[in-house]
C-alpha cells in the first residue's frame, strides 16, 4: 500500500517575513516575456526635485507596507480585498489568477536624467505591448513625463497636486518636479488635462496663466468642495482613455508627513478616494501613477507609505471593474476561485521569467 503524502503546513506568512513585492504578488524580471493584466513598476529617481530627497526609496517602502493588505499566505489566501463599507469585494480576479505582476524597477542612471527617462518610457512601453496596464510608483513627479510619453494612442490627464507642476524651462531644468504637466501638454497624444487640488501660496500666476491658455481646466479646493467629482468628469469626454497622476501632497499635510512638498487645506484621503472612484466608473483609466511619498521624512509608523500602498490598491481595485477594461483583459476569464486556472498557469509557470514573490530588484530590460 503506498504511503500517504504528508499534508504541506499551511503557512501564515506574516507582513514582517518572506520576500517583498506589491502585494506580494508575482514578479517578472523580463518585460519582454510579461503575460499580466496589471504591471506594477517602480520608479526610484528624484533627481528632480528642488527640496529635501528621498522620493528614491518610496517604491521599496511602498511595496513593503502593501503586505499589510496582501491577506495571511496560506491561510487567507492570495485573493484580493473586501470593502466592508461597500459590502463588496475587489481584484479577487486578478489576485486569485496571478494577472497583477510587479515588474521591478527601472534603471535609474544617476547623474543622467534624458537616459533615465528614455529607460522608463521604454519599461512602459513594454508593459503596454504585452497588454498590461501599468501601475507606476515613484519616485518624484518629473517621472509622469516619461510614463505618458510611452502610450501612442490619444488620453486625456487627470493631475492631483498641490502644485500647478507646470514652470517654464529656465537655465536648462526641464525634467524636474516643477516640470511635469508643461512636458506632458507637449506631448500630441494628449487631450485634454485637469488639475485637482491646486492651493499651494507658491502657485506663479504665469504658470496658471499658461495651463489655462492650452486649455487645461484648474480645479481648485474650494472649486472640489463646491460641485465634487463632477468638475473633473464634465473635462472627460466619455469612452475616451484617461491617465492619472497623483502626488500625495493633494492631500491635507497632516496626513502626509512623509512628504516634502506637503501643503494645508489639502483633500481629505475619503474625498481623493471619492474622486479616483468617480473617474474609474466614468472613463476607462488605462495606467495610473503615485508620486512623492518620501520615506526618509515619514514617521516612525510610516503612515504615508502605508497610505500610499492603499490608496493604490483602492483605486485599481475600481479601474477593473470599468467595463472597457473588462473586455480588454477578460475576454477569456475564468471562473473565479480557480487557482490552477488557465491565467495562473501563464502566470505562474508558463513562462520562465516570472515568478513567485521576489526580492530581486532593479534588473535592466533589454
Amino acid at each position: 500500500m503506498a504511503a500517504r503524502k504528508p499534508t504541506e503546513e499551511p503557512r501564515w506568512d506574516l507582513p514582517y517575513t518572506g520576500f517583498v513585492s506589491f502585494l506580494r504578488s508575482p514578479t517578472c524580471t523580463d518585460l519582454r516575456r510579461l503575460d499580466a493584466d496589471i504591471a506594477v513598476l517602480g520608479v526610484p529617481s528624484d533627481e528632480g526635485s528642488p527640496w529635501k530627497p528621498g522620493a528614491r526609496f518610496a517604491p521599496r517602502k511602498i511595496r513593503e507596507l502593501s503586505v499589510q493588505f496582501a491577506g495571511r499566505g496560506t491561510v487567507d489566501g492570495q485573493r484580493g480585498y473586501y470593502d466592508i463599507a461597500e459590502d463588496k469585494r475587489y481584484l479577487d480576479h486578478e489576485r486569485i489568477n496571478r494577472r497583477l505582476v510587479d515588474c521591478g524597477d527601472s534603471d535609474i542612471v544617476y547623474t543622467n536624467v534624458r537616459k533615465t527617462f528614455d529607460n522608463i518610457t521604454a519599461d512602459v512601453g513594454k508593459i503596454l505591448a504585452a497588454g498590461a496596464l501599468p501601475v507606476v510608483i515613484g519616485g518624484d513627479h518629473a517621472i509622469t513625463y516619461p510614463v505618458v510619453r510611452a502610450f501612442e494612442h490619444r488620453l486625456h490627464v487627470v493631475h492631483f497636486d498641490a502644485h500647478m507642476d507646470y514652470r517654464p524651462f529656465i537655465h536648462g531644468v526641464q525634467w524636474a518636479n516643477g516640470n511635469p504637466i508643461r512636458n506632458v501638454a507637449k506631448l500630441p497624444t494628449v487631450g485634454s488635462i485637469v488639475q485637482v487640488g491646486i492651493r499651494s501660496l507658491r502657485t506663479r500666476q504665469a504658470d496658471v496663466e499658461d495651463s489655462r491658455a492650452r486649455g487645461n481646466d484648474i480645479v481648485t479646493v474650494p472649486d472640489f468642495r463646491r460641485r465634487g467629482a463632477a468638475r473633473i468628469l464634465d473635462q472627460l469626454p466619455r469612452g475616451e482613455p484617461v491617465y492619472v497622476s497623483i502626488d500625495v501632497d493633494v492631500l491635507d499635510l497632516p496626513l502626509v508627513p512623509g512628504c516634502a512638498s506637503a501643503e494645508v487645506n489639502g483633500l481629505s484621503y475619503e474625498e481623493l478616494r471619492d474622486a479616483l472612484t468617480a473617474i474609474a466608473r466614468h472613463a476607462e483609466v488605462v495606467g495610473f501613477d503615485l508620486v512623492e511619498v518620501n520615506p526618509m521624512l515619514d514617521v516612525a509608523s510610516e503612515n504615508t507609505s502605508l497610505l500610499a500602498a492603499q490608496c493604490i490598491m483602492e483605486f485599481l481595485g475600481r479601474v477593473v471593474e470599468h467595463p472597457a477594461y473588462k473586455r480588454r483583459h477578460r475576454t477569456a476569464r475564468v471562473v473565479e476561485g480557480r487557482h490552477g486556472s488557465a491565467g495562473a498557469r501563464r502566470a505562474s509557470g508558463g513562462l520562465g521569467a516570472i515568478s513567485g514573490p521576489s526580492s530581486k530588484r532593479g534588473t535592466r530590460r533589454r
